[in-house]
């Protein structure tokens, strides 16, 4: 007789809870786990979940990434459904065998994230009759283009409700064609207790050679050219000659994403070091990577700025506030949901390299503002941003959702 499946054994071996009623079983499912803000904000939301009330468990069309280790340290098991493309008839396999696998397992809950996620999961869940099926949209689609979008629409048709992070995604399903009734808004929460007041970031200048008397500005975000490093960039020259002293720090991976699977590429990092060089910052940009230690990075920095395009609900900015960093950020998609203008920040016109570089030399040369609106968005993030208080919000909807679905059924 053949070995019984891991992932059977971990669902059949879940312990009834005290009250004697079985834990629901939830099945989140990812693209992959290249970092990225669903990724993370993913990580964080089952790290806080009572495990004893949720069976968790995962599945995902690609098994790689930087953020797989830390999935498979929460010990849950993480089934992969690989496929080559969306487009391609081995699709369709995959899917019905993920299909056999949540019957299988019995799932209650199905919650994808993303378009990729979303196209492959949702269908074999209608397929396969789970009670409850949730879709996540965390962007207003700007990776996506009009057939994805109208394929998207109608994917999300299928599911019960579609979960999202930000009001501004909200409306931008709902000019999509989306009902009202559908759409639910939970915020991001981060994990406060990584940015306590007086953080003391060892050895970061130095490892990064800068300087300590050198005003450090962050961006944090993947490299893409959605989230406007080059605006950044060209801001940074036309400050540096006055603030001779000042760095700007881009903190992200080097990643594409084609047709759903994440690559590294190091072409747009090369071109944005060329133009640093050309404009004449090339030794006041520094370009660093991915990195794990983004509480340290904050605690050293003036200002934290986000030109991007279009966004959602970015992590980058909670994790700003939480660390007491003011910020400056682009009037555009969920932004100005966090960034209060005066009050914790600035918000800059997208795609005005003009007028980000203004507010970054505003504030570089007033740090009793800096002060000011760092411990405003302090006060801000430690109110209504915790990983606590998301994940609170999250278990009470699941809960909700399925009692609905059930009674629906009956």
């Amino acid at each position: 007789m053949s070995a019984r499946p891991a992932a059977v054994e971990a669902m059949e071996s879940t312990s009834v809870r005290s009250d004697g009623a079985m834990p629901i079983r939830l099945l989140k499912v990812l693209t992959n786990f290249h970092p990225g803000g669903t990724e993370r904000q993913v990580l964080n939301l089952v790290r806080g979940m009572d495990r004893s009330a949720f069976d968790l468990a995962f599945a995902c069309l690609d098994r790689t990434g930087e953020f797989l280790e830390s999935f498979e340290a929460c010990d849950l098991p993480i089934e992969e459904f690989r496929i080559p493309r969306l487009y391609e008839p081995r699709c369709f396999l995959q899917q019905y065998r993920f299909a056999a696998h949540l019957k299988q397992q019995r799932v209650q809950i199905l919650h994808s994230y993303n378009f990729y996620a979303n196209v492959f999961a949702v269908p074999a869940a209608r397929l396969a009759g789970v009670p409850l099926v949730l879709a996540s949209v965390r962007d207003r689609g700007v990776y996506l283009t009009a057939a994805q979008k109208k394929w998207q629409r109608w994917v999300l048709g299928l599911a019960d409700r579609v979960l999202v992070n930000a009001d501004s995604i909200r409306d931008w399903l709902l000019e999509q064609g989306l009902r009202e009734g559908r759409i639910s808004v939970i915020r991001n929460g981060i994990d406060l207790s990584r940015y306590q007041p007086g953080r003391v970031a060892p050895n970061i200048r130095q490892a990064l050679a800068i300087p300590e008397s050198a005003p450090l500005v962050v961006l944090v975000a993947r490299l893409n050219p959605s989230k406007g490093i080059d605006d950044f960039i060209r801001a940074a020259a036309m400050i540096a000659p006055r603030m001779p002293d000042a760095r700007f720090l881009v903190v992200g991976a080097d990643l594409r994403s084609l047709d759903g699977e994440a690559t590294e590429d190091t072409t747009y990092r090369s071109s944005l070091q060329q133009l640093a060089t050309s404009l004449g910052v090339g030794q006041q940009v520094i370009f660093a990577g991915h990195r794990d230690d983004i509480p340290d990075i904050l605690a050293t920095a003036a200002l934290s700025v986000l030109p991007s395009h279009s966004e959602g609900l970015s992590n980058t900015l909670l994790e700003s506030m939480a660390a007491g960093v003011p910020i400056i950020a682009t009037d555009v998609g969920g932004n100005p949901e966090l960034v209060k203008e005066g009050i914790n920040g600035q918000l800059v016109p997208v795609r005005s390299p003009e007028h980000l570089a203004a507010a970054m030399e505003q504030l570089l040369g007033d740090p009793e503002q800096r002060a000011m609106m760092g411990e405003r968005a302090r006060r801000m993030a430690w109110s209504d941003y915790s990983l606590a208080g998301m994940a609170a919000k999250t278990q009470r909807f699941y809960r909700e959702q399925l009692g609905l679905a059930r009674r629906a059924a009956a």
